[in-house]
């Protein structure tokens, strides 16, 4: 998996612009991220079937770049989540 060539947070729209090599642009929902974190908790949550409402108005609050994937930093407290570049091409 390539890593973007650059990556955009909007916290006032609640978007995340991925670009990725060859010119692909990957937009996704802070909500939609949110809603997909693949910490253990969240990941084991889903498993067992429960889903959890986002509440729309989350927001990205920072972003940090891991080297193979970025940590996220959510306005409702949640920063476990780190997301593999591969994941995130994966997702919507």
């Amino acid at each position: 998996m390539s890593t973007p060539v650059a990556v955009r947070n909007s916290s006032h729209s609640g978007l995340l612009k991925v670009e990725w090599p060859g010119g692909r642009v990957q937009v996704l929902t802070h909500g939609q991220l949110r809603a997909r974190c693949p910490c253990s908790h969240c990941r084991a949550a889903r498993l067992r079937g429960r889903i959890d409402v986002v509440n729309p108005e989350v927001r990205i609050t920072q972003v940090v770049d891991q080297g193979y994937g970025l940590q996220v930093v959510f306005s409702d407290g949640h920063d476990r989540g780190i997301y593999p570049w591969a994941y995130v091409a994966g997702l919507g």
